[in-house]
């Protein structure tokens, strides 16, 4: 995936995740909505973690397309 094909999935993503947050102001989410927006902010973890490490292989005169979406529970272990 290219970079410009990761931000507007980032923007797909966000779209929703906006949506589901203001139903949850609203009328509050059922259980699987809860679920979605889980989901959601996991796979915007990983998009932002891809983007920034294609970035890094660019900045360093390497291979962006080598690098791999890493599994939820890498993105989400990471220390900050």
């Amino acid at each position: 995936m290219t970079e410009d094909g990761i931000l507007n999935r980032i923007d797909e993503l966000i779209a929703e995740e906006h949506e589901l947050r203001a139903r949850a102001a609203g009328t509050g989410l059922s259980a699987a909505d809860r679920d979605r927006l889980t989901a959601l902010e996991q796979h915007l973890d990983q998009c932002w973690d891809l983007l920034r490490r294609r970035r890094a292989r660019t900045e360093f005169a390497e291979d962006p397309d080598e690098v791999q979406v890493r599994s939820v529970a890498q993105v989400e272990g990471y220390r900050q």
